[in-house]
């Protein structure tokens, strides 16, 4: 039987992931305007310390965007909002990272990279909320399902 991962590496790309990478601090980020749950959408600035383990979830709740069906994920319009959260990363750099799963509650909603596993006994990381990336084996981060 596989073990669930450990750790896992998120590599920026230009569809679901963007903005992942080294914080001036030497922290891991990830920054994400797709997380939604069924009622709304978020901003989401996932941090781990240097060593990849967790640190830290910043969330801005915004309005979900209009005409986009229930359960898709999307852009939510927040690129201001984004913006402004990757100037606090101060002089970042995009690069892929090595992290430990995590998540969190903030108000209700589970934030983070969940470790779920299939009946076959494979393991996979989803992002939440939304769970719209979808890592797997061998968690090197070039792939994901959507």
């Amino acid at each position: 039987m596989e073990r669930a991962p450990e750790r896992f590496t998120i590599v920026p790309d230009d569809y679901h992931v963007p903005y992942a990478g080294t914080a001036e601090d030497g922290r891991k980020f990830f920054i994400s305007e797709e997380l939604f749950s069924e009622k709304s959408a978020y901003v989401g600035v996932f941090l781990w310390k240097a060593d990849g383990t967790f640190d830290e979830v910043r969330v801005d709740e915004i309005g979900r965007p209009a005409g986009l069906p229930p359960g898709q994920a999307g852009p939510a319009g927040a690129e201001d909002l984004v913006e402004a959260r990757l100037a606090e990363l101060g002089n970042y750099v995009l690069e892929p990272i090595e992290v430990v799963p995590f998540t969190q509650d903030v108000d209700g909603i589970t934030f983070g990279w969940k470790v779920g596993q299939y009946d076959d006994g494979t393991y996979f990381i989803n992002i939440e909320p939304g769970n719209f990336i979808c890592y797997y084996e061998p968690w090197d981060g070039l792939d994901y399902d959507t």
